[in-house]
């Protein structure tokens, strides 16, 4: 086994490098499409394609078809980009990215029953982590580490005469090798890298506790996320959706229930409807993220009406 994590450790270390070389190249010239951002000089996208083919190779069979299913969907996103199906409130990108976890749910099912819905949910707060250069590798990283050490001191029965800790273990080694292009803001995950290894984790957190486990687990990354990414985060909420003094429970919904997905699902269930969040317990919980709805006509009154808070000092922030 430990044979075969060298082999992967090598495997992706080399294609990492590689693969920014050629999208570097190719991207330079105008080739790469949505796969080069015009950002820090350039930067090459979806280059966790590498973890993707990686980890869907080596995971345990069954398992391996979650991320194989996600990661094809995920690349369709990163290829075609934010295009609108016709008229439809809907992109592309969020239509193959919902097909992909409805696929993941339905192949997990009789793997991990009702846990194939949170290990599909998972995509969500990876996704929100690798907006900022090294949060989402680091997230993985503290995930993988801690599950792996969970599961040798409960003693966790091997799954198909394979050690528990091996599904963990293999995305830790995955994304330290990956990792050092990604800290320095060189290259992106994309969405086939953050949605592999968002499977890859929730697939390592329902072998050490199952339903449970994988729900304290997916809690626990959410606020790791938020935790990381608290600084841009509160940036965000004050400078695009105007939430002042946004409390850690707004930080949390953001990476819970925020990007094009989640303002979906609030336009489905919303409507144009607004919510006032006035009571104290519900604004440290994070409700004026949770309800904010940016498809409602009432949304700058419910702002402007809002003064329970002074406006944050950004100073504060840096």
């Amino acid at each position: 086994m430990f044979l075969e994590l060298f082999v992967v450790f090598i495997a992706t270390f080399l294609g990492t490098g590689a693969l920014n070389i050629i999208f570097r190249f190719l991207g330079k010239r105008g080739y790469m499409g949505n796969l080069y951002e015009p950002v820090r000089g350039g930067t090459p996208r979806a280059i966790g394609i590498i973890p993707f083919i990686v980890i869907s190779l080596f995971l345990p069979a069954g398992y391996n078809n979650l991320v194989l299913v996600m990661g094809l969907c995920a690349l369709v996103d990163d290829v075609i980009g934010r295009r609108r199906i016709a008229n439809l409130p809907i992109e592309i990108g969020q239509l193959a990215r919902g097909i992909g976890m409805l696929c993941v749910i339905g192949l997990g099912y009789p793997l991990m029953g009702i846990s194939s819905i949170l290990v599909a949910l998972m995509i969500q707060p990876m996704n929100i982590a690798d907006m900022q250069p090294g949060s989402a590798v680091s997230v993985v990283i503290v995930m993988s580490f801690f599950t792996i050490l969970a599961t040798l001191i409960i003693g966790v029965a091997p799954v198909a005469q394979i050690p528990a800790y091996y599904v963990p273990l293999l995305t830790l080694v995955t994304c330290i090798a990956y990792a050092p292009l990604d800290y320095s803001g060189k290259i992106m995950l994309g969405e086939v890298g953050n949605h592999t290894f968002a499977i890859a984790l929730g697939i390592g957190f329902y072998i050490l506790g199952g339903f449970v486990g994988t729900l304290i687990l997916f809690i626990v990354t959410t606020a790791l996320i938020a935790y990381i990414r608290r600084r841009n985060l509160s940036r965000f909420l004050i400078n695009k959706l105007h939430i002042n003094n946004p409390t850690f429970g707004d930080l949390f919904m953001d990476v819970l229930t925020g990007g094009g997905l989640g303002d979906l699902f609030r336009k489905i269930i919303l409507g144009e409807r607004q919510q006032e969040v006035t009571d104290n317990l519900l604004i440290s919980l994070g409700f004026r993220r949770l309800l904010y709805n940016p498809y409602s006509p009432n949304l700058e009154r419910v702002i402007e009406k809002d003064v329970r808070t002074k406006p944050t000092d950004l100073r504060k922030l840096s």
